[in-house]
């Protein structure tokens, strides 16, 4: 999907992940231009990936998988081990990613359920997608299902009209079930091709709001000729390891399809990403590049360790 945008997306995770790059990364880089491989390397190396906000029990996995290829190789330059240590983030980034649902071009709908806790961009986020898409040629309708908070709608009504796209909304206060079933009927009239439903910031501890989340889902499902389903969970990407403690929360409680990594280039701890790969098999599918609306960008493994090493290629990790 949106191949045409492929270039400007690899641009701006290049921009997004700078702070990474340059605080972090940067330094390991530099480690493995200077020193040997000795034990002290891996130290240091190890501790490098845990700042990065890698997790320890993903920094552990990968530097084993590292420790082991360099001895069954005969690796003895710095440089060749660096090179191994990008392929390994590469195949973590990649382990078990399942196709994302898309909007077929035959007049399948796509129902996109946007879920998240509250302040981690979710409806700023829905602005990014919506913007993406329809670069992509896509009609899209935005169905307002978090009816807890009037600001809400409200937020995501002036997205809509901002970017020129119709907003199905209730009342404050109203059924969410029945904001969804109004969108998606209005949806098949006007052939859209995306459909994107806000649900309301919730608490994943708040196990009334995940059930009414499951219910927006049964309602689109039980619709005739049912949409396809994707799930994207929002998580703000300078929360770090509080925002995998958040993924895991709420995948324990519904079955999501990706993570929308929201403000990216707001944190210089981006290794989250590898955690959340790792410790969730679950794929981030976008990640939030700015405050823009065309901020925004398509998630690549391949494209995000290069720009994470600042690199112009990757070499045998493509």
């Amino acid at each position: 999907m949106l191949g045409f945008l492929r270039q400007r997306g690899k641009e701006k995770t290049a921009r997004a992940v700078e702070k990474t790059s340059r605080t972090w990364f940067g330094r390991i880089t530099s480690l493995f231009r200077d020193a040997r491989l000795d034990d002290d390397l891996w130290d240091e190396l190890e501790e490098l990936l845990i700042s990065a906000d890698m997790g320890v029990g993903t920094t552990q996995k990968l530097l084993k998988r590292l420790r082991e290829r360099v001895r069954q190789e005969n690796v003895t330059r710095p440089e060749d081990a660096l090179d191994l240590l990008k392929q390994e983030m590469v195949a973590i980034l990649r382990a078990d990613r399942p196709a994302a649902p898309d909007a077929s071009r035959d007049g399948g709908l796509l129902a996109v359920l946007m879920v998240g806790v509250n302040g981690a961009g979710k409806t700023t986020s829905i602005a990014k997608l919506v913007k993406l898409y329809q670069e992509d040629g896509r009609k899209v309708l935005l169905g307002a299902a978090d009816t807890f908070r009037a600001a809400a709608i409200d937020q995501l009504q002036a997205w809509g009209a901002r970017l020129e796209v119709d907003v199905i909304a209730h009342r404050p206060g109203a059924d969410p079930g029945a904001v969804a079933f109004d969108t998606l009927r209005a949806a098949r009239a006007r052939n859209t091709d995306v459909v994107i439903i806000d649900t309301a910031g919730r608490l994943h501890t708040k196990v009334n709001l995940m059930e009414e989340i499951k219910k927006i889902q049964r309602v689109i499902s039980r619709q005739e000729n049912r949409a396809s389903q994707m799930v994207m969970l929002t998580l703000d990407a300078t929360a770090g390891q509080n925002g995998l403690f958040q993924a895991r929360a709420f995948t324990e409680a519904l079955q999501c399809d990706g993570i929308f990594l929201a403000k990216l280039d707001g944190t210089a701890k981006g290794g989250v990403v590898l955690a959340i790969a790792d410790e969730l098999r679950l794929p981030v599918l976008y990640v939030g590049t700015g405050e823009q609306p065309d901020d925004i960008a398509a998630f690549d493994p391949a494209e995000f360790v290069d720009a994470l090493f600042g690199a112009e290629e990757l070499g045998q990790a493509r």
